[in-house]
């Protein structure tokens, strides 16, 4: 049986090259995203997530070979989560399946945070429902999670800048050992 941190090894090796946005690969919007959480103060589990919060476009990839699989997202969030949960616990998994829906929330909760969003955040919130209206803004943020959500949500928005030097993949190896579930 593969290691959790060795099926994310081969999905970063695989598709972590894949053009994400304004410059950056999803490999290196992944490590920004991660870097920002750390820096930021983050416990590990949130970390871990602002890591791995898009593996759910390398799963798609590979479950339908689809070269251009940031073009449409099929559920991403979703798909991330249900991988997650098992090997590496409901923290982590919570925050990735939530930070689609935290896109949603803050662009009804903060009008200006729309205006803020990149480009390609604001063609994905169509394809992902557009912004929440009232009632679904109250009903989603009382669940649980919904904080490390926004959170996650807020360093994936500011983890898209070409240039930035973060540490690479290795760097988080020890983390995800220690934090698999189930996988010992």
């Amino acid at each position: 049986m593969t290691s959790p941190t060795a099926e994310i090894e081969r999905l970063f090796a695989t598709y972590g090259s894949s053009n994400y946005d304004e410059g950056v690969t999803l490999e290196q919007h992944c490590l920004q995203t991660a870097a920002l959480a750390a820096a930021d103060g983050a416990n590990d589990e949130l970390v871990l997530a602002a890591l791995l919060h898009d593996v759910g476009h390398f799963l798609q990839a590979e479950a339908r070979g689809n070269e251009n699989y940031l073009a449409t997202d099929w559920d991403h969030d979703v798909v991330a989560a249900d991988w997650l949960r098992p090997r590496f616990g409901d923290a982590v998994a919570d925050a990735v399946g939530h930070h689609v829906s935290a896109k949603r929330w803050l662009c009804t909760a903060e009008p200006e945070y729309l205006k803020a969003l990149s480009p390609a955040s604001v063609a994905s919130l169509a394809a992902q429902g557009g912004k929440f209206t009232e009632a679904e803004a109250a009903e989603w943020k009382v669940q649980p999670g919904t904080d490390d959500a926004v959170r996650l949500r807020r360093w994936d928005d500011d983890g898209k800048v070409e240039g930035v030097n973060v540490q690479p993949l290795s760097a988080y190896l020890p983390l995800l050992r220690s934090s698999e579930h189930g996988a010992r």
